[in-house]
């Protein structure tokens, strides 16, 4: 069976002419904003930190702990998951899992102390890092090759709408009146997700009638030792390691060393953010128009180009780091969509679920290795400037030229399951 006959619940002919259905449409953006709720509650603790250390009188070490804590327990739940994730129909399992992020959430609401907060943040991780996962193997399961891109696109710019709309909304509420509130404004949205999945997504569980392995153990096992996997599974982790490399040192880099005053930070992420909303839906339609692995190319060199740039800056004007701030995000975002949509055409149906939970533990915990290898790559001087940026820029130039090649061969063996000369 093909990639094509494997995929196409939804697809026919006539919709391929006129694009997607209601239906399609309803399901893509519902799937958009539950990544934007999960995206919005992992980034605002950052942006936060100012008004919670002080309020629960933790440490910067506490709240670093605090921050921490979501990414590793989401990667052991994701590989705790994996071995029952094609077990359930996946409306099903998305249910269970954003049930249990919004009761995670609403103990961050609740938390009047450190312990409080830590132990909402690890039952967070746990439940929410599975769920990207989820939505990737429906997506996977219900959308064909051809229109992946368009898709990725799509649920992406949920990202960029968490900073656009959710850190100024969240930092808004927790300056007018608590922090508190910020956590109250996700689970509100949750549920309200939560409602429309449970009443207006239909069933996904085409995947049930097809041989399945019983013991859940093995059924890990077996997809985590499937050769055809292990480059993908390579490539997502270099992916997540050299982006969570720049992240959490970008502001005080545009601060320290760039010279943009703190009041004109927001401005350059939420121009960016802007961007990147527009930008997202051009380059799925572009992936799915002229290739993924074009597309991912051109994501590459324009990344390496634009992060050599970006490591480098020194005091520049405000138009200049938005400009800047602008095109790397072009670069990140050519670069993640088409990856993504190339990449869930590696496993098949009966293991879709488990390699995006494989995946997605891969990401959150490379992602917290970046970070910490980053941290003792560069050092911080009395006035606040870090010192050895520019050798963070080379380790992700050297992670994105290695993706680079080895996503040709990614592209290759999907290119060959499809009988197409690319993808």
């Amino acid at each position: 069976m093909t990639e094509q006959t494997l995929a196409a619940p939804i697809d026919d002919q006539q919709e391929r002419q006129r694009g997607f259905s209601r239906y399609q449409s309803l399901l893509i953006a519902l799937l958009a904003f539950t990544q934007f709720t999960i995206i919005l509650d992992f980034i605002i603790m950052s942006p936060l930190g100012a008004i919670l250390m002080p309020s629960l009188n933790i440490t910067t070490g506490q709240f670093g702990i605090a921050v921490s804590a979501y990414a590793f327990s989401a990667g052991l739940s994701g590989i705790m998951a994996a071995g029952f994730a094609d077990r359930f129909d996946r409306k099903r399992l998305l249910l269970f899992f954003y049930v249990g992020f919004a009761l995670g959430t609403l103990l961050c609401a609740v938390a009047q102390n450190y312990h409080v907060l830590l132990a909402g943040r690890i039952v967070t991780g746990l439940f929410g890092g599975v769920i990207g996962s989820v939505v990737l193997a429906i997506v996977t399961d219900l959308f064909p090759l051809h229109l992946r891109g368009r898709v990725m696109g799509f649920i992406q710019t949920a990202f960029a709408a968490s900073q656009v709309l959710g850190i100024p909304a969240g930092l808004f509420l927790a300056n007018h009146w608590n922090w508190h509130l910020c956590f109250f404004a996700i689970v509100a949205l949750s549920i309200a997700a939560i409602a429309v999945i449970a009443f207006a997504m239909e069933p996904v569980d085409t995947h049930l009638k097809l041989k399945q392995d019983r013991n859940p153990f093995h059924h890990l096992i077996a997809t985590v030792s499937e050769p055809r996997y292990t480059l993908a599974f390579a490539v997502t982790t270099l992916l997540a390691t050299g982006g969570y490399m720049l992240m959490p040192y970008s502001s005080a880099f545009t601060v320290n060393n760039i010279g943009i005053d703190m009041v004109h930070l927001p401005t350059i992420y939420l121009v960016s953010g802007l961007f990147s909303i527009v930008t997202g839906p051009m380059v799925g339609r572009a992936s799915d128009a002229f290739g993924k692995y074009p597309t991912f190319v051109f994501g590459c060199v324009m990344t390496i180009i634009m992060v050599l740039i970006y490591t480098h800056l020194g005091h520049v004007s405000l138009v200049t780091a938005i400009t800047v701030n602008v095109l790397l995000f072009v670069g990140i975002f050519s670069r993640m969509i088409p990856s993504q949509a190339l990449i869930s055409a590696i496993p098949d149906q009966s293991q879709r679920g488990a390699f995006s939970a494989v995946s997605a533990s891969l990401q959150q915990l490379s992602g917290g290795l970046g970070s910490v290898l980053a941290a003792a790559i560069i050092s911080q001087q009395p006035d606040g400037s870090l010192l050895h940026f520019d050798r963070i820029g080379y380790v992700v130039v050297t992670t994105t030229i290695v993706t680079l090649v080895a996503m040709y061969f990614v592209q290759k063996s999907v290119a060959d399951r499809v009988a197409r000369r690319v993808v």
